[in-house]
């Protein structure tokens, strides 16, 4: 037990220092992109030297490197100021800025999308690793029969179709050529609203995703159990009598976990930095069309917050994996 609690400090430690390392490489790759943020921030006819020379002492772009950075770590911690007296603005931790194109604070943006994309994320994760794992499987089990047949068709049509072509063939006929369709033909309906709105306006999109990643899923579970089932333990166990279902249950699907566990966490850990495309098809307000917009409106401060949050998702989603290897295999622990 000491060993796994001296494991899971190091690996917290290790995630923190990655963290760290991300959040100083982002800040710094957008202190120097060739924009002004103090010119950006009054509007894009400001054009007075006096005004944006004042906005840059204001928001203490006028301070070096290190100090911004120092200012920006803090306010995640302990809120941060923007402005002085009538002009004041707070926001509280953990404050990744201040968007003042759309005159709020960047956590209280994030905060609004990130449901949405977390709705978006499960709901897709769930869909395509039933339809990709039993797919998968059944290929294998029927391997050179019709079954295997259908889901080589199924693996090449999901890999080929773009998701922006998906989303909208489903539009197309689930919602454009069938009026009496209950989905709606876009947005988005909280859960504390209308549960079943909700529900609604999530089952296409939850499709588009799933239908692709199912794709790769399939193929891939299917390439691992045909090469698990090649093992010296899988063919010891069938000469022991065991039936098929036993040792595929029991024995190669334990043994093939593994690696699908490590790409679904990955997986999921992307989608929920944003999946932009299909936000955007049909017209979902989280993290993919937060970050599309602030790239069109060149907002660095959301474009800063959403990127460190989407690599915070995958450092820390890598740390939970390693984590749960740990307990699953001692070895992992050395």
């Amino acid at each position: 037990m000491s060993g796994l609690l001296a494991y899971i400090s190091r690996r917290l430690g290790v995630m923190i220092l990655i963290l760290l390392a991300v959040s100083f490489t982002v800040y710094l790759i957008f202190s120097f992109l060739p924009y002004d943020p103090a010119s950006l921030t009054c509007g894009k006819n400001c054009a007075d030297p006096e005004i944006i020379a004042a906005n840059r002492i204001r928001l203490g772009y006028d301070k070096p490197f290190y100090e911004q950075y120092w200012v920006f770590l803090v306010g995640l911690f302990a809120g941060r100021t923007y402005g002085e007296g009538q002009a004041e603005i707070f926001c509280a931790a953990p404050s990744f800025g201040y968007s003042f194109q759309q005159n709020s604070c960047v956590t209280d943006l994030v905060g609004n999308a990130i449901p949405v994309t977390i709705s978006l994320a499960i709901g897709s994760l769930i869909l395509w690793l039933v339809m990709g794992v039993g797919l998968g499987v059944v290929a294998a089990k029927f391997r050179g029969k019709i079954w295997d047949t259908l889901s080589t068709a199924f693996v090449l049509v999901g890999t080929s179709l773009p998701t922006f072509l998906t989303g909208l063939i489903l539009i197309v006929f689930f919602v454009i050529k069938a009026p009496w369709s209950p989905f709606p033909p876009g947005g988005y309906t909280a859960p504390d609203v209308d549960i079943v709105g909700w529900f609604l306006s999530l089952v296409l999109p939850w499709i588009t995703l799933a239908f692709a990643y199912a794709a790769i899923y399939t193929r891939f579970v299917r390439s691992q159990i045909l090469e698990i089932s090649t093992e010296d333990y899988i063919r010891t166990a069938r000469a022991k009598g065991l039936s098929e279902g036993v040792v595929l249950g029991k024995h190669t699907m334990r043994a093939a976990l593994a690696p699908i566990v490590t790409m679904a966490g990955l997986d999921f850990a992307g989608l929920l930095g944003g999946a932009i495309l299909t936000e955007a098809i049909f017209n979902l307000p989280g993290m993919g069309r937060l970050s599309l917009n602030a790239v069109v409106d060149i907002d660095l401060p959301i474009i800063v917050a959403t990127t460190i949050l989407a690599a915070t998702i995958v450092v820390v989603m890598n740390a939970i994996l390693d984590i749960v290897y740990a307990f699953i295999d001692p070895r992992v622990r050395v």
